[in-house]
């Protein structure tokens, strides 16, 4: 499993509607793409939520690497590129995954949490923390998933969860959920990815 996000971060007076009639005009050329677990159409809005910023910020995880090349090699990524220019593309390899009690339902709000790994510290206990973490979030009361990642270039860990309501038990960064294309999330490994 591989999580990649890209983040637009737009004017302060950006007219967020654009994104949403983008996504609901192309999100769904995504909804059977061969090696996406899953991508979730994310927004923020500045004054929304606590966001200090209107920004448009999918999230991915993916099943294979040849599907995330073919996404980003293969023409799809062009688009956006030459829409809004090429942004930086972040990725984390996959440390766990986990299904929510309310699995299958429409996500409405998506939770991202970055940390930094410390300098000095065990390895083994800081990703199996992680794991815990993401068990935690998927027991949670409205947890559609949870997912946890490592960035071994910046030693950063990333926590991603999906929710059916406006409260996640989750600390992080909150989304707006415009859509989410899935042709591959029965297929993402649960539990622990080593």
């Amino acid at each position: 499993m591989h999580a990649m996000q890209y983040e637009l971060t737009l004017p302060a007076d950006y007219d967020m509607e654009v994104i949403r009639a983008r996504v609901a005009r192309i999100g769904h050329l995504l909804d059977d793409w061969e090696g996406l677990g899953f991508k979730t159409y994310l927004l923020r809005e500045r004054g929304v939520n606590g966001s200090p910023v209107n920004q448009y910020a999918p999230f991915y995880l993916w099943n294979t690497v040849e599907g995330m090349n073919t996404f980003l090699w293969g023409g799809a990524f062009q688009g956006l590129s030459n829409d809004f220019g090429r942004p930086s593309v972040r990725q984390w390899t996959g440390l766990s995954y986990e299904e929510g009690g309310t699995a299958g339902a429409p996500a409405r709000w998506a939770v991202r949490r970055r940390q930094p790994v410390a300098e000095g510290v065990e390895l083994a206990e800081v990703m199996a923390d992680a794991v815990g973490e993401t068990e935690r979030l998927a027991g949670e009361d409205g947890a559609v998933c949870a997912a946890a990642a490592v960035d071994t270039a910046r030693w950063e860990l990333v926590h991603f969860s999906l929710w059916t309501h406006e409260s996640p038990k989750a600390d992080g960064e909150t989304f707006e959920v415009l859509h989410v294309s899935a042709p591959g999330r029965e297929r993402l490994g649960r539990g622990r990815q080593w």
